[in-house]
Formats: C-alpha cells, structure tokens, sequence
C-alpha cells in the first residue's frame, strides 16, 4: 500500500500544475481568481491525500502486526488481508474518483482561465483600439494646432507685410508730395527764368520725347544702314546748291534739289547719293529765320535730333541761330561740320572792293591771280576770325570752318580737279571719314 501516497502526490502535484517551469505573463483578475480556485481545491486534495497517508500508515502497522502474528493468526491474517484488499481496492476506487474529481477541477480551471484569457485578449484588443483611436485623434488634433500656427504665423508675417507696404506707401506718397511740391517749386522758377529769359531774349531750350523722336526718324525715312546728313542754316543760305553739290549735280539736273534766289524749300527734300555704293541721304532742310520757322524752333521743328551728320551752312554772317544749331547738335552729340557757301562770289565781290573789273580786257592775268589769291586770304581770315569770335563768345569749343563754292565742290565730288578750290576737298573727306567711322561702329556693336 506505500506505493500509492507517492502515486496521489504525484497526481495532484500534475492536475494543480505544481514544479512547472513555464512563466506565465502577469495574470488578470480574472486569471486570479481561478488561480485561488484551483488552490482550494489543490489543499482539499492535499487534506484526503494526507487523510490517506494517515489511513495508508495504519494498514502498514497492522500487516506488520499481523505478520509476526502469522502462524497463530494464518487464517485471521488471510481473512483480514481480504478485508484490506477489499478495502484497498474501495481506497484505489476512491483515489480514481479524486483523480477524476481533480481531473475535471483542473479542466475546469483551464477553461475558466481560457475563457478569462480570451476576454482579456478582447478586452486588451478594444483598449489597444481605443489607445489608437485617442492617439488618433490627438494626431489629429496636434496636426490641427499646427496648422492653425502656421496659418497664425502666415496671416502675422501679412499682416507685418501689410504694414510694412503701407508705411512704404505712406512714405512713397511722402515722397512724392515732396517731390511734387520740388516739382512746383522748379516748374516756378522755370517759369520765372523761363520769362526772364524772354525778356533778356535768350530762347529756352526743348527736349523732344521719346514719341517725338520716332515721328522724326519716320519723317525722314530713317534707316540704320544709311548715313543721314542734313544741310541747315538761315534762309538763302545756299543749302539746295550745297546738296546738289555734294551728290555732283548741277542745280538743272534731274532729280536735283529746287534751287532759286528766294527761299525755294518749304518742306524737307530727302536726296540719295547717285552713287549707290555710297549709302548718304542728303536732307535739304527749310531755312530758318523766316515767319514760318522762328530761329529758337528751327532745332526742334525740323527734328535735327535724328541726323547722324549736320552741316550748318551760313553765307555772309554766323548768326545766332547758326549758334542755336551747333549749342543743340553738342547737347544731343551729334558731329556738326560749319560751312561757308559761295566763296567765289565772295572772292569776286572782294577783288571788285580793290578796284578791279573783271570786265576790263587790259587787265593783266598775273594781276588778276594776285587779287584772286589776296582776296582768297582775306575772306578766309576773316570768315575764320568772325566764326571763332563768335564759338568763344557763345562758349562752345573752336571747331574749323570750311569755306567752299558749289561749282568746285561738284567737281571735286565727280572725281574731277578744279584750279580753285579751297575746303571743298578736305569737307568731302571728313563727312566720308564721319560715316565711315559710324559703319565700323555699328558692325562693332552688331558682332559684339
């Protein structure tokens, strides 16, 4: 019988889970509970086993009495080991009944704690749910505080942006009020010089608009591969001559600009060079001083802006408003060449002043080339000394002067050679050498 309390021991020890070495996470309430459970009935089955033991050890005690009383009590002996094993065999029944009895407590234990697991694993899952819904949310929320700093951040920097352009405004309409008010006050002491001016009569001085430059270059058909020179000057001043001249044509040919003792040029003549390889356009420009063109508007009126060359002709004075030509042509820099015209009629009326008649058949011709080259002189003395009298007391720079006729200029620009010439050659070289000098700067502008 001493086998079965190791037996018992051993079936509570494995239906309670005693000596096992799996850990187990942190129980729930639920888990506890049956934990204690399964403890109750762990000690209950602890109490009948030790009940047994007890029992088990009587038995013991009484075969070891009944062993050394074998042979007298053989029959008794036989009688009560019957009576043990049938006993014995109720003991073992009532063990297998504990062991079922433990048996099921501890399926049933499993099942509670099964049926606890899961509804914590549920439980668990629906916090971990909640967790991330709240977590969510509060994503949700952080993402709109954020938002709504940038926008508070964004509408701030507006706002400073805002103030920032109003104080510019207000500084800017500060600034322009004054520059306003500077503007009436120069616009009244122009007004003021302006009149004084008048009064002292010194001509103010226009400016054209970007517009009115335009409406000039299309006036005169202007052409950025052509070179533009203009002939201007007083009436009667011999400008159609001059450019009739410069092209080599007489002043009956055709095509020539109209030539006449009064002022014959009431409108701008626009005259190309004959020779094509010369890209010149010639201008034969009304002449100034008359009714029609005042002498202060004659700069401005006839858009001597846009000319890349002017020639400022005069015949018998340099007058004012050949002064007012040169002082606009050096404000706009344009290259101005001063020409005096009809220098054999000037010759020829000096040599008349010394007494000699060109009609007098006794006349020595060795007498008449002295006059000639003596009246020469004078009157290219004198026309130089008057034109740079005049350049100094206008306070604008010496410049030379070229004193020509138009017959010799014409044949100097046929190629021919005339005996008396005097500037014409070295005026058709510099305006050639101007236009050349402007073609290299424009195709140094145009590779650049």
């Amino acid at each position: 019988m001493a086998w079965l309390v190791p037996v018992g021991i051993w079936a509570v020890s494995e239906l309670f889970g005693f000596g096992r070495g799996d850990s187990a996470p942190n129980p729930t309430y639920a888990e506890i509970e049956a934990r204690r459970w399964a403890e109750r009935e762990r000690d209950r089955a602890i109490r009948d086993l030790d009940s047994m033991r007890v029992e088990v050890a009587q038995l013991t005690q009484s075969m070891q009495s009944m062993q050394s009383r074998t042979l007298r009590f053989q029959q008794e002996a036989m009688s009560a080991a019957a009576a043990a094993q049938q006993k014995n065999q109720e003991q073992m029944r009532a063990m297998f009944d504990a062991v079922r009895a433990a048996d099921a407590a501890h399926f049933a234990a499993e099942s509670a704690a099964r049926v606890a697991t899961e509804e914590s694993k549920k439980k668990a899952q629906e916090a971990e749910a909640e967790r991330q819904r709240t977590q969510a949310a509060f994503e949700k929320a952080q993402r709109a505080a954020e938002a709504s700093k940038l926008d508070a951040e964004r509408l701030q920097r507006a706002a400073e942006e805002e103030k920032k352009k109003a104080a510019e405004a207000v500084a800017e309409s500060e600034a322009v009020r004054k520059v306003a008010e500077n503007n009436v006050r120069e616009a009244a002491a122009a007004k003021e010089d302006a009149e004084r001016r008048l009064k002292d009569g010194i001509q103010p001085v226009l400016t054209p608009t970007p517009q009115e430059i335009l409406a000039a270059q299309a006036k005169i058909q202007y052409q950025e591969n052509l070179f533009h020179f203009a002939v201007a000057g007083r009436a009667g001043g011999g400008k159609s001559s001059l450019v009739n001249a410069f092209r080599g044509m007489s002043n009956r040919a055709a095509g020539s600009a109209r030539t006449g003792v009064i002022e014959t040029t009431l409108t701008m003549g626009r005259y190309s060079d004959p020779d094509e390889r010369c890209q010149h356009v010639w201008y034969d420009l009304p002449g100034a001083g008359t009714i029609r063109i005042p002498d202060w508007q004659y700069f401005n009126a006839q858009g001597l802006y846009v000319f890349d060359c002017i020639v400022v002709l005069f015949d018998n004075r340099f007058t004012q408003t050949d002064i007012a030509i040169l002082r606009n042509c050096r404000r706009f820099k344009i290259p101005t060449y001063i020409v005096r015209s009809k220098a054999d009629q000037h010759i020829s009326n000096i040599v008349r002043e010394m007494g000699y008649e060109s009609d007098d058949e006794n006349a020595d011709r060795s007498q008449q080339a002295t006059l000639y080259m003596t009246a020469r002189e004078q009157l290219v003395n004198e026309t130089r000394h008057n034109v740079k009298a005049n350049l100094v007391e206008a306070n604008l720079p010496d410049q030379k002067v070229y004193i020509v006729s138009s017959s010799c200029l014409r044949a100097v620009a046929k190629g021919n050679q005339p005996s008396k010439v005097i500037d014409e050659i070295q005026l058709l070289n510099d305006l050639y050498t101007e236009a050349q000098a402007r073609r290299v700067r424009q195709s140094g502008r145009v590779s650049a």
